[in-house]
């Protein structure tokens, strides 16, 4: 297979000219001449068999094969740079984990132990990004991420999944609410606001119909879009609120929410960690794995 592969030096001259469609800043910008950059083009369009470029007045212009061929090539020499400077910058010594994660659980759940993973693995970066829903899957290349951390991962080809935290629901509130009797029962909930979640629009009515409460409608209600406005939307009392209790526990401890009535709402929905299987020996993702299911065990344990 490695006899079909250009050397990197024709790929890098072929990267260039494809960016700027010039060879004169192409030879510029990789301290060459023109003439030399132009052999190179000949040598890689002599291997693959292909024209790459057409001249028009003076000018390059990919052709159908270039164009596509281009991409590639731009995002495989990017990984190749950036391993290098990770080598060179971590002396095959700790190293780099770009990381995206939902939001409320990296800030409720995951910073609050990162202490430990930093302490084991001292020469290990750990870079956060929020983690957003989007119209299509996680490009994990294309985003420059190793692993991410979300709710509701669906399973896809050649990406591994660990569940991590069950995404299990019980109602919360402010103590207030429950002055006076005012919640003696879930039937009385017909009398309060429900504090609805954009991502989980259904969540109230499929806790409803769960636990056989009529009478009350599971849709209405202000909308909020992250966990964070919702639990805070609670404590200020706005109303009643369906929220997994790992990330209200801080709140539940202080007294600022309370459960009213212990009854969960588990739909088998779940955080997972997820990556490409192909980065499953990555050393850092490895021990990041690891320390985190480590984690995730103790804490149910």
């Amino acid at each position: 297979m490695h006899r079909h592969t250009p050397p990197t030096h024709w790929l890098r001259a072929f990267e260039a000219c494809a960016r700027h469609l010039s060879v004169s800043r192409a030879a510029e910008e990789l301290s060459l001449t023109q003439s030399a950059v132009s052999r190179q083009l000949a040598a890689l369009e002599g291997q693959l068999g292909l024209r790459l470029f057409q001249r028009v007045r003076q000018r390059l212009v990919l052709t159908a094969a270039a164009a596509s061929y281009a991409p590639e090539v731009s995002a495989a020499l990017a990984r190749i740079d950036s391993a290098t400077q990770e080598v060179l910058a971590h002396r095959g010594a700790g190293g780099t984990l770009n990381l995206v994660v939902s939001p409320t659980f990296g800030a409720r759940w995951l910073m609050p132990r990162m202490p430990r993973f930093q302490a084991r693995h001292r020469l290990v970066v750990v870079n956060i990004r929020n983690h957003t829903t989007l119209p299509r899957p996680l490009d994990f290349a294309g985003e420059g991420v190793h692993a991410a951390i979300y709710m509701g991962a669906v399973p896809r080809a050649g990406v591994t999944l660990h569940p991590l935290v069950r995404d299990v629901r019980v109602p919360i509130c402010a103590p207030a609410l429950l002055a006076g009797g005012g919640l003696p029962a879930p039937a009385a909930l017909v009398r309060h606001t429900l504090l609805q979640q954009t991502t989980r629009p259904r969540a109230w009515l499929h806790w409803l119909q769960a636990h056989g409460v009529t009478g009350v409608d599971g849709l209405r209600g202000p909308q909020y879009q992250h966990h964070a406005m919702v639990a805070e939307a609670a404590a200020a009392g706005l109303g009643v609120a369906l929220m997994p209790r790992f990330l209200v526990e801080p709140e539940l401890a202080a007294g600022r929410l309370v459960v009213p009535f212990d009854l969960p709402l588990d739909d088998g929905e779940a955080y997972s960690l997820a990556y490409p299987e192909g980065a499953a020996g990555h050393p850092v993702l490895r021990a990041f794995r690891d320390w985190l299911l480590g984690e995730v065990a103790d804490a149910s344990g």
